[in-house]
């Protein structure tokens, strides 16, 4: 017998993808035929485009001539005249065709053949035509020439509406979105509009730094040694110059020597990278806005920040007022302002401020914060706010006056050394923002580098590497500086209420894709393994008396799906099995 190709994967999915594969041999077939016509699915030349559906529709002209480019995204043949639906860029628009407009001579292939059969949903056509209303007053164009632009000899999957307003086979899968981003801008335009609202974000920071003089800079991103912050980072290998390189984790230290070069004020759009692990609001590489700026401090950037997130807000949505997920949350100035401690203190009533490494310790054992010997004081205070006080903030709130042992390159709070003049922005139980009045004393920031390798030596795999360079640069003289980070994603999550990072990132990480084996199944080993399917594991026995097959095509059959992986006969308590692999 003749093998045929079968796929050896879950069987709904082997169900989905057969169904595709025709399809698609049905889509490489009018692809022929489009060639033997002498159409070019393909086409080199620029096609003219002069208007968009959504400037039609906006700006109606009764009988204007348009040119528009886009997909077929659906079609209702009605003999000689028909309806198609386009989608460009814009959003979507009503086609009419009229089968002697656009063949008006003898041959009617363009519309019989070209447009009834060989184009198919998801297609890229050109047409020029002119705009009208139909009887029921839609905004359509009647279409008097047709241009195959791009044949997709994959299928799109096409979410349908019914008359009740129920979407049917919508295309919700998180992970085949996020693989298939492409496909998911397609068929979702809440997705598209998402990504509009995320680069008018960026768009508004930009120019709200710029209206304040600040120069928009770019440092590297391949460091020789990762600072300003504590991140594992990714580490490559450069071979002309023998030397381990690693991917930024923060773009900080490059940006204070710049401030030590001059400059009153410096920022940057970065994409950093931190060798951590995903979830719904940590991406391994992410983008962070940081600035600096000269003779300012951190109660001035909270005061800036507050500006700054106000007038994106009003740019970007009209209102300062929020919805992100179940909570109302509202930009309008002033934030709330609370120190670490006194939240400490607010959300457990203790009082963390005389203790020591192993109070502090006792005190996460108290508190049922998980711990490791690894970590000092400033991480066991960050271990405690984070568990027991950063979950409750939810309206913007300026968390200040950081443990000096969390905070290496922030200046000493100026009435208590024990302190840090540090803030971050909490929003809905997240950190949205971090910033310092940055430490400019050289022998104080090379005892903090110093004390960071103290805590790598006991193991912590996030503490600072030493950038003594940085500490050079230090010691040429830097004013007092201002400094502050922010994530990018987490605003875009917050300002387009998504819950999940992977929603406002084009083409987030995610883990390789599981493909799927293509194997070659006789007939038997087809009929055994369809019936195995069912139970995924049964008796031997039991699955034998199912098929009825001789002794000799059992065996070859089984014989066969065992050497090409797909089952295994094991033995339970003297009976044998037979499971899927």
């Amino acid at each position: 017998m003749n093998p045929v190709h079968y796929l050896c994967t879950h069987k709904a999915f082997t169900m989905s993808l057969q169904e595709l594969s025709e399809q698609e041999l049905f889509r490489r077939e009018s692809l022929k035929k489009l060639r033997k016509l002498g159409i070019e699915p393909f086409p080199a030349q620029l096609y003219p485009v002069d208007a968009l559906s959504k400037e039609i529709k906006d700006n109606y002209s009764e009988g204007k001539a348009v040119c528009l480019a886009g997909r077929i995204m659906g079609k209702r043949i009605m003999g000689k005249a028909s309806f198609a639906e386009m989608q460009d860029s814009s959003g979507r628009i009503q086609l009419y065709f009229n089968r002697d407009e656009i063949c008006p001579g003898e041959d009617k292939t363009i519309y019989n053949e070209v447009f009834k059969k060989l184009l198919d949903l998801g297609d890229f056509i050109g047409i020029n035509g002119t705009v009208f209303k139909t009887q029921v007053g839609e905004i359509s164009v009647n279409v008097k020439t047709l241009t195959v632009l791009s044949k997709a000899i994959k299928p799109l999957p096409l979410p349908k509406t019914d008359s009740e307003g129920v979407i049917h086979d919508a295309f919700t899968d998180p992970e085949s979105r996020y693989r298939q981003r492409y496909v998911d801008l397609v068929v979702n335009p809440n997705v598209k509009e998402t990504f509009i609202k995320r680069s008018k974000i960026i768009s508004s920071m930009r120019n709200f730094l710029n209206s304040k003089e600040y120069l928009e800079v770019e440092t590297p991103i391949l460091q020789s040694i990762p600072g300003g912050a504590a991140a594992r980072p990714f580490v490559t290998h450069h071979n002309a110059l023998d030397i381990p390189l690693y991917l930024r984790i923060a773009n900080e230290l490059y940006l204070k020597r710049l401030i030590v070069g001059g400059f009153d004020g410096v920022y940057e759009f970065a994409k950093d990278f931190r060798n951590e692990g995903m979830d719904r609001t940590h991406n391994p590489e992410f983008t962070q806005m940081e600035i600096y700026v000269a003779y300012k401090d951190y109660i001035w950037m909270m005061e800036f920040v507050e500006e700054m997130l106000e007038t994106i807000c009003m740019d970007v949505l009209g209102t300062t007022d929020v919805q992100i997920g179940e909570n109302a949350v509202s930009f309008k100035r002033p934030f709330k302002r609370i120190s670490m401690i006194d939240s400490i203190k607010e959300h457990t009533g203790i009082d963390i401020t005389p203790m020591n490494e192993i109070e502090l310790r006792a005190t996460c054992e108290k508190l049922g914060v998980e711990t490791d010997e690894s970590m000092g004081k400033g991480k066991l205070i960050d271990e405690i706010f984070g568990e027991k006080c950063e979950g409750n903030y939810i309206q913007p709130t300026f968390i200040t006056d950081y443990p000096v042992e969390m905070s290496p390159l922030c200046k000493k709070h100026r009435d208590n050394p024990e302190l840090t003049e540090r803030f971050e922005l909490m929003v809905n139980g997240k950190e949205l923002a971090n910033a310092y009045s940055e430490l400019n004393d050289p022998i104080d920031q090379k005892e903090r580098f110093e004390e960071q390798v103290r805590l790598s030596e006991k193991g912590d795999d996030e503490a600072m590497f030493i950038d003594m360079d940085f500490v050079r640069s230090l010691e040429y003289g830097m004013p007092p500086t201002s400094g502050m980070g922010i994530g990018i994603d987490r605003l875009c999550m917050f300002l387009t209420n998504n819950s999940s990072i992977q929603e406002v990132l084009f083409f987030p990480q995610m883990r390789p894709e599981v493909k799927t084996v293509k194997l070659e199944l006789t007939e038997n080993e087809k009929a055994i393994h369809e019936e195995l399917k069912k139970v995924n594991k049964c008796e031997l026995q039991e699955l034998r008396s199912l098929l009825e097959m001789s002794n000799k095509a059992w065996d070859k059959g089984m014989k066969g799906l065992a050497k090409k992986s797909v089952l295994k006969v094991s033995k339970e308590s003297d009976v044998l099995y037979v499971e899927l692999l």
